[in-house]
């Protein structure tokens, strides 16, 4: 079927079915940040209920197969957020992926079109929760369920547990709320994690409290800090901590960097800016691919290995992955073991190799997806040089049109993508193998997140003083 032919299809079908989608209004007025603030609160106080909410007819699984997403995911196991924004984010992913491949071919210059895009991204997404929700509450919680209609109520839980979602995150996104209801999942979702690993009372395997902050106030009690500094089973320590802190600066310096190129309106006469090339140009969004990636190759892997490859004797399905027996979510060797982040110091210490070897992976895997997307998602020169000149700006001393813009960017973007990518792979892959709070792809996405957050508050603020210079920051 011709790419074309595509895209008409796609707009027959949005076309009939725009009717039947329940849709969230936008409001008829901007409403004010102090109102949108609260909206945004409320929504996040849905979702974290939602979170502690267990899943009707649903038994503890042996194994949790989406233990790998949770952080991507915003997911908790056996709660109503069990897929948590899978969903949204796979279908919104591939919708960008067909966009930015020329697969699917709209004009976001024009309202209708952008329009009739993210409508069908809210079918596709549809389409992917009743999926997801089938295959995952059969394959998963299936096995354990007696009578069907049990099993009928799960999906069904897990179906309209992910549109409430949906709805959430649209809410926010159509102007009730700031920023986006995934980010606010995400952030919550990771800050919980950091949370908990400081403060936590709950008993630890190794006598203690789960948290640092009340484990150190039992050490001083007792009079014994010897074991304050490092932790064994992978529980949080003050070198977790520390290691977190310095991820964190490392991260918030890096996100500063950047390349300014000067700009002017042709439309606001007198006005001039610059354009930033930071040095993170491709986001998280390589780091969340090749965590997924690899997620995927190992629970692949773990299929196989259960099916064919058991007691670990088969010499060729060893060359791929093996597994402890007594644990078989635990890769013991094979190319999988080595993809696979040895978490906490006294487990990569007994493996030096195998930490280093998941380092270098990272890195090699990050630019990969890195160089990828910025051809895909409408970040190379090209997109970049077509992009400032739709929005009636130019570069001064370069003539306005895309030859001459699109050469002086691709000095900077091939090299700070690779340059960004590895810096990502590096802090992703080194958080991972010494544990930091919240996890190394978590500590990324929280701060970046977290950034935008502000640079959205400063342009509302703007926005507030100096209308006219907000709304061009605004501009897209």
């Amino acid at each position: 079927m011709a790419e074309g032919s595509i895209t008409a299809l796609i707009r027959k079908v949005v076309f009939k079915a725009e009717p039947y989608i329940p849709q969230v209004p936008k409001p008829k007025k901007k409403v004010s940040l102090q109102t949108r603030l609260i909206w945004s609160g409320l929504v996040l106080v849905i979702y974290m209920v939602m979170g502690q909410t267990p899943l009707f007819g649903a038994t503890a699984p042996q194994f949790d197969f989406l233990q790998f997403a949770r952080v991507i995911f915003a997911s908790q196991q056996g709660t109503l957020v069990e897929l948590g924004i899978g969903p949204i984010v796979t279908a919104g992913l591939l919708m960008q992926l067909l966009k930015g491949s020329d697969i699917l071919h709209f004009d976001f210059k024009k309202p209708e079109e952008r329009g009739v895009f993210q409508t069908a991204t809210k079918v596709v997404t549809y389409i992917v929760i009743a999926a997801e929700s089938i295959v995952y509450a059969t394959a998963v919680y299936g096995p354990g369920v007696h009578q069907p209609y049990i099993l009928y109520v799960m999906i069904g839980q897990l179906m309209g547990a992910s549109i409430i979602i949906m709805l959430l995150d649209e809410l926010v996104q159509k102007g009730w709320g700031l920023g986006s209801g995934i980010s606010l999942f995400i952030m919550a979702g990771v800050a919980q994690q950091i949370l908990w690993s400081l403060f936590s009372p709950l008993p630890a395997g190794d006598g203690g409290a789960v948290g640092i902050i009340p484990y150190i106030g039992q050490q001083m009690m007792h009079g014994d800090l010897s074991n304050v500094l490092f932790r064994s089973n992978q529980l949080p320590s003050i070198f977790g901590l520390f290691l977190t802190a310095g991820i964190l600066l490392i991260l918030v310096f890096t996100q500063g960097m950047k390349i300014e190129i000067p700009i002017v309106s042709t439309k606001y006469r007198g006005f001039s800016a610059v354009y930033p090339i930071k040095m993170l140009y491709t986001s998280n969004i390589p780091v969340i691919l090749a965590s997924a990636l690899t997620a995927n190759a190992v629970f692949l892997g773990q299929m196989l290995w259960a099916n064919f490859n058991p007691k670990n004797n088969n010499v060729f399905m060893n060359i791929l992955g093996q597994f402890d027996p007594t644990s078989p979510s635990t890769p013991i060797g094979g190319i999988i073991y080595y993809v696979t982040p040895p978490r906490g110091l006294a487990v990569a210490s007994l493996d030096p190799g195998r930490a280093i070897g998941y380092i270098l992976f990272m890195i090699g895997i990050v630019v990969l997806f890195g160089k990828l997307w910025v051809e895909l998602g409408g970040l190379s020169p090209k997109s970049a040089a077509q992009n400032l000149l739709d929005a009636d700006v130019q570069i001064p001393g370069f003539r306005r049109s895309n030859a001459p813009v699109e050469a002086l960017l691709a000095k900077y973007i091939p090299s700070v993508t690779i340059i960004g990518s590895m810096i990502l792979g590096c802090l992703s892959g080194v958080s991972d193998v010494l544990g930091v709070f919240g996890g190394g792809i978590g500590i990324l996405l929280m701060v970046d997140i977290l950034i935008n957050y502000y640079t959205q508050l400063v342009r509302e603020q703007v926005e507030v003083v100096m209308p006219r210079l907000g709304a061009l920051l605004g501009r897209k």
